[in-house]
């Protein structure tokens, strides 16, 4: 089964995820959402965020590898399907990431 996460969905923490799903959604949430550097004590954590302020075409493919390293980095059990890219209400564009876990367990 495959998941959607958008950059533009708002998250709450939670750090009593017992759920296996809903804990590799949050974590590949929290990776779309964090810029490298700025965590406290784990520096490497997130994207470098190098495509920002490139040209459309140049920023989804260093947007597309920049999620595809972090998630194996980092997320590891969420293995990339697909990367694409959305207009918000706001005019921002938002980052949609479609994941398959890797240790969901079939019923």
């Amino acid at each position: 089964m495959s998941y959607k996460i958008s950059s533009a969905d708002e998250y709450k923490l939670n750090f009593e995820q017992n759920d296996v799903v809903q804990s590799v959604l949050q974590n590949v949430s929290l990776i779309l959402n964090t810029k490298k550097g700025i965590v406290p004590m784990h520096r490497e954590f997130g994207l470098p965020m190098e495509f920002i302020d490139k040209p459309i075409d140049v920023a989804e493919a260093l947007a597309t590898t920049e999620i595809a390293q972090a998630l194996e980095e980092f997320e590891p059990r969420a293995v990339l399907e697909d990367v694409s890219f959305e207009k918000t209400e706001t005019g921002q564009m938002a980052i949609v990431v479609e994941v398959s876990i890797s240790d969901e367990q079939t019923d």
